[in-house]
């Protein structure tokens, strides 16, 4: 390993070792520096190397952050939560996460699936809502960067503004029963387990059943599998 991947590995396992969040904002280098053990010089070759895998970004003047650089015109992205609701996001959730998780079955590495796992146990540790819904969404953001797919995380990144922007935290703080917590932390971990079996299939399949759970929880009685599966046929034949 050369002196710019052992200083990036640990600087990675710096940041896995505090399970901070996606968007959590780094130390300032001098602490980083003193923390780690290395000069400025290599500190600064590892950032560039993790932010080139897309684990970091940086914002001159404000930081260094966790996880993919948010896009850019985001207030237009966040505009679109006015002309959209809770069941156009979770319609528009099914046709892009389950295809996200095939990809990440087989593209994940040790460190990824490591994040799936942290991130699926603080959720289920969590005390309180907001909490639990900080380390959901870093479960499904870390499946996402599961993928290594640029494209397909800025898609879903853009997707999430959408979501958290709409009022979708007052429907999903009204409607999570002890029970819906009990049936995601099993469905997540079935989400995990097939990728660790790099199983494309199966991950699909979980995480279409996840997701379908989370309508049905959000959105009542009245949700139609079936309505769900039109939308699946339509793009297998579009």
């Amino acid at each position: 390993m050369n002196p710019q991947r052992h200083a990036a590995a640990r600087l990675a396992s710096y940041i896995e070792d505090r399970a901070l969040p996606p968007q959590s904002k780094l130390p300032p280098e001098r602490r980083l520096c003193e923390e780690l053990n290395m000069s400025r010089g290599e500190l600064r070759k590892a950032l560039s190397l993790l932010e080139a895998e897309g684990k970091i970004w940086r914002h001159v003047g404000r930081g260094t952050f966790i996880g993919t650089r948010p896009l850019d015109r985001m207030d237009e992205i966040t505009a679109l939560s006015t002309h959209t609701n809770p069941a156009e996001v979770m319609q528009a959730r099914l046709l892009l996460e389950p295809g996200i998780v095939r990809i990440a079955a087989i593209q994940s590495t040790a460190a990824d699936i490591e994040r799936m796992r942290l991130c699926s146990k603080r959720k289920d540790a969590a005390v309180d809502w907001h909490t639990y819904e900080r380390w959901d969404g870093a479960f499904h953001q870390a499946v996402a960067e599961g993928s290594h797919n640029t494209l397909l995380l800025t898609l879903f990144n853009a997707l999430n503004t959408v979501r958290e922007a709409t009022e979708w935290g007052r429907l999903r703080k009204s409607r999570l029963t002890d029970a819906h917590r009990q049936r995601s932390g099993k469905q997540h971990l079935a989400i995990i387990d097939a990728i660790i079996a790099r199983d494309m299939e199966q991950a699909e399949t979980a995480m279409r059943n996840h997701l379908k759970s989370v309508h049905k929880a959000l959105l009542g009685s009245n949700y139609e599998a079936d309505e769900v599966v039109a939308i699946d046929d339509a793009t297998e034949t579009g």
